[in-house]
């Protein structure tokens, strides 16, 4: 799928699980879960032990039916790894220059994280493809990509932390352009209890959320 495509794909869906968890076991059944719910935009990151492994797996077993990239992606060595396993896009909580020219050399897109207007324009000029806004919970959320968009409108941005089935249609009418849903979608202690589907019918309406607040 080329980098156009990728991008393309992850702006139609607007959800972008980061997926957390102890074991690749526990990651994949998330996985599964998230995509029975009709969220097949994956970011498994590099805290799941096997990540890469996972990575690979995931690319072979879903093709194009699913767009799967790296997450907490914290330098260049790392992010090749990921690529050249299979990853589609490249996501960390920081910028890192290095990180970023290496994702562009292999066309990969790469969504860096910031948290200033400053920061956002740094990472958008290093070539970010599209900027993740991290911790956006802890300055303000909703309003604080309202805020930032104002003066950006040029930047697409991912806002991560606090989006949850209460706060993603405010984020999306705020102008976000997808949403970084961790553990409130990844709910591990559900996935523990059997409660796989309580995932899937979390993703439902997540993407119902994303498309009635597009749609007002």
């Amino acid at each position: 799928m080329s980098r156009e495509r990728v991008l393309q794909r992850i702006r139609e869906v607007g959800i972008v699980p980061v997926v957390r968890a102890e074991s690749a076991e526990e990651a994949g059944r998330a996985i599964a879960a998230i995509m029975a719910g009709g969220v097949p935009v994956l970011e498994v990151t590099m805290t799941v032990p096997g990540a890469v492994r996972l990575i690979e797996d995931l690319a072979r077993r879903f093709g194009a039916e699913a767009v799967v990239g790296a997450g907490t992606v914290l330098d260049p060595e790392t992010a090749r790894a990921c690529i050249l396993a299979g990853a589609q896009f490249v996501v960390s909580p920081s910028t890192n220059a290095s990180t970023i020219a290496c994702c562009r050399r292999y066309g990969v897109p790469v969504m860096p994280g910031a948290l200033t207007p400053t920061e956002v324009v740094a990472a958008w000029e290093a070539g970010a493809d599209m900027v993740k806004i991290f911790p956006c919970s802890a300055v303000g959320g909703a309003s604080y990509i309202k805020a930032l968009k104002a003066p950006l409108p040029q930047i697409d941005l991912i806002p991560t932390g606090g989006v949850n089935l209460q706060t993603a249609a405010d984020f999306i009418k705020a102008g976000s352009t997808a949403l970084g849903v961790g553990a409130d979608l990844v709910d591990v202690k559900a996935l523990r209890e059997g409660k796989d589907a309580l995932l899937t019918e979390r993703a439902q309406k997540l993407v119902e959320i994303v498309r009635a607040a597009r749609a007002s």
